[in-house]
């Protein structure tokens, strides 16, 4: 990495201006939930119970189509960093037709399959029938999520990161808003909530197509962008849903096997990477600084400022893991009472506490050096890297039973995962294109 001196610091400002409304976006969602998951609590535990198996079926969805999202920032900053707004407006077009098209593919397939999906989870008799309702008028509105992933992609890639910051706000304080009106003032419970979500999530579409046609930066024009302009999305595509999979795939295994270690062990395993995904959110803002900026550097043909820009990109990383891992530990005798009162959970939550903590700077690097890959359009060597890294912790995961590992034993295999990827995306770095 490089020094820390002037010459090194020169990219903190740009670093900031985009990593700081980032954050914001990116911790609007989970807030709102929670807000969400209050008002529908009220409800009752069946009430509850069926929005969060419905939502483990959106978390997927949004996740497999994040390439909307990842694969556009890159190719339009680097078309705009080339002087060619025209070629970005082209692509970002083709983008929101594949969205729209996908969104409404996946809309009509979750609709259908619905009551077979939530039984697969695990759905009972009290819980099926509120489920079922709640998960097909949210997935009336999965056009307009995949809409909104590319316009949140398209305004990264050109360097802004305010704009979705303030849409995500706005269509999210409608939900806040509509929420409690539909829930309880018109008494339509479950149902309301499902509405008032996708009210919003449509409200926020058509605020990000407003936005992006009335851009004079990325020169949107209403012709069929062509088979050409689509081809970068494909690839990014094809590349990122594997990369997604594999991480995807590893963590829903690693939940199976604490099931098996136990009740307590599944509950503390739990709060434990809800607290590690949450966490992820922070150190995820310059991951999305790293994805504009690298991919900018590299559109001007600027190899060796992309390289310093991604250096202390990793810096600030680093430095912010280890700002999180200290909280964490400072908080140690409190946190877990937070989450829990039960006796079993709290020892099961203590004994992988470590793992929570220690494991963030490496976190940081990690989520980093994915932002910077992405930046500089690598997606199959992360698609590879991440696979890779699923296999070695399912490898470590299968030993958990047969050798009473515990949940010890389903954290380490969690770590194994982040230091493959830290050794795969530590090679790119250096011996990559950024280091030639």
């Amino acid at each position: 990495m490089t020094s820390t001196g002037p010459s090194a610091r020169r990219h903190d400002r740009e670093i900031l201006r985009l990593a700081a409304p980032a954050l914001g976006a990116l911790a609007v969602d989970p807030l709102v939930s929670l807000v969400d998951t209050a008002f529908v609590g009220r409800l009752g535990a069946e009430a509850l119970a069926a929005v969060a198996l419905a939502g483990a079926v959106f978390a997927i969805s949004f996740a497999l189509f994040n390439f909307l999202e990842y694969g556009v920032t890159p190719y339009v900053a680097a078309a705009l960093a080339a002087g060619d707004g025209r070629r970005a407006g082209r692509f970002v077009l083709g983008a929101l037709i594949v969205g729209a098209a996908a969104g409404t593919v996946v809309a009509v397939a979750v609709g259908g399959a619905a009551v077979w999906i939530l039984r697969a989870l695990g759905a009972g008799p009290g819980v099926i029938e509120t489920a079922v309702s709640y998960l097909r008028i949210r997935a009336i509105a999965l056009p307009a999520v995949m809409v909104a992933m590319v316009g949140h992609g398209a305004f990264r890639g050109a360097q802004d990161t305010r704009t979705p910051m303030v849409v995500t706000a706005g269509f999210n304080l409608v939900n806040v808003v509509a929420d409690p009106l539909l829930i309880f003032g018109l008494g339509l419970g479950v149902v309301g909530a499902a509405i008032a979500t996708a009210i919003a999530q449509v409200l926020g579409a058509a605020w990000f197509l407003v936005l992006l046609v009335r851009s004079d930066v990325l020169s949107i024009q209403r012709v069929w962008p062509g088979r050409d302009a689509l081809a970068p999305l494909w690839g990014a595509g094809r590349a990122l849903v594997v990369r997604t999979g594999a991480l995807l795939a590893t963590l829903t295994i690693a939940t199976a096997v604490a099931a098996r270690v136990g009740t307590a062990a599944v509950a503390a395993h739990q709060i434990a990477m809800q607290l590690w995904l949450f966490l992820a959110l922070s150190l995820d803002a310059l991951a999305i600084a790293g994805q504009a900026m690298v991919a900018k550097a590299l559109g001007e043909g600027a190899r060796s400022e992309a390289k310093a820009i991604a250096d202390r990109l990793l810096l600030f990383g680093a430095a912010g893991g280890t700002v999180l891992a200290v909280g964490l530990l400072l908080v140690r005798p409190w946190l877990g009472s937070w989450f829990t009162p039960d006796a079993g959970v709290l020892t099961a939550f203590a004994a992988i506490y470590g793992f929570l903590a220690l494991m963030q700077p490496l976190n940081g690097l990690v989520f980093v050096w994915d932002g910077v890959a992405i930046g500089a359009e690598a997606y199959g060597f992360l698609a590879a890297g991440t696979v890779a890294a699923g296999v070695v912790a399912v490898g470590v995961l299968a030993l958990v039973i047969p050798l009473s590992l515990g949940l010890a034993g389903v954290w380490w295999a969690i770590v194994a995962m982040m230091v493959v990827r830290a050794v795969f995306l530590g090679w790119w770095h250096v011996r990559g294109p950024l280091a030639a």
